[in-house]
């Protein structure tokens, strides 16, 4: 496979992009690769792996300057145990139905996130324990809605960490850039077992995400407003949203 500096570069863009607002960069590898004409297997398992790359990168640098808030992300681990009770509900939907509704409710969540306030959401945070629970039972819903559609669950629990358990933006994004790296890492490891990888293409590109995912996390660690983070996931969410509407109607 020749390597297109222009594909390296984009990989590099998304990943930094991605990691500032708590993702990693799946939500927009999958579709990238399928638009290069990638095999099916081979857009699923290179995705997942840029994915865990970046958010490991990303979460390394969260990790060490005391960002990521383990009440509230080991919790979220129960996402991984309603995944697939989603994947098998998937088959007995009208699937077209319900991306229509996942959509309006993304698009929801991007304009609630323009219009919030200018500070951060909450005046005090929520108990350990009440955040503890709170993000258990998030991370069950959004797993299961993550395997009914195979969307990276993120887009979600940011948003609901934010508003409904008070957890300031720069916390949520990166507690839930430590969630990724788990559900990459066993989504892949699946991918792994009962297909071959092309490692030349991966590691290269491999290399770009886990650089676009530092200079992401230093940028948001550094330098970026809660506010400035909101805006930008507010536009990861309106690109979700016509995403889903697309793969909708077209």
């Amino acid at each position: 496979m020749l390597f297109s500096a222009a594909l390296l570069f984009g990989i590099f863009l998304i990943s930094l992009t991605l990691t500032m607002v708590g993702l990693g960069g799946g939500l927009l590898f999958a579709p990238l690769f399928a638009l290069l004409g990638f095999e099916k297997s081979m857009v699923a398992s290179t995705s997942l792996f840029l994915n865990l790359v970046g958010a490991a990168s990303a979460a390394s640098i969260y990790i060490r300057r005391g960002m990521v808030d383990f009440s509230v992300a080991l919790p979220l681990l129960a996402a991984g145990l309603s995944a697939p009770l989603g994947a098998l509900v998937n088959q007995h939907i009208d699937t077209r139905t319900f991306l229509i509704i996942l959509a309006i409710v993304v698009l929801f969540g991007a304009v609630r996130m323009l219009f919030s306030p200018k500070g951060e959401v909450q005046t005090h945070q929520a108990g350990t324990i009440k955040r503890a629970l709170g993000s258990g039972l998030i991370g069950l819903a959004v797993g299961f809605m993550a395997g009914l559609l195979g969307i990276g669950g993120g887009v979600f629990i940011v948003p609901l960490l934010i508003y409904m358990l008070k957890v300031p933006t720069k916390t949520a994004a990166a507690s839930n850039t430590f969630i990724v790296c788990f559900s990459s890492l066993t989504g892949f490891a699946t991918h792994v077992s009962i297909t071959a990888i092309d490692w030349s293409f991966v590691l290269l590109a491999a290399a770009f995400s886990f650089a676009g995912g530092q200079l992401g996390s230093r940028l948001m660690a550094g330098k970026l407003q809660g506010r400035t983070v909101r805006f930008i996931f507010a536009g990861v969410l309106l690109l979700m949203s016509a995403r889903l509407l697309y793969r909708v109607f077209l």
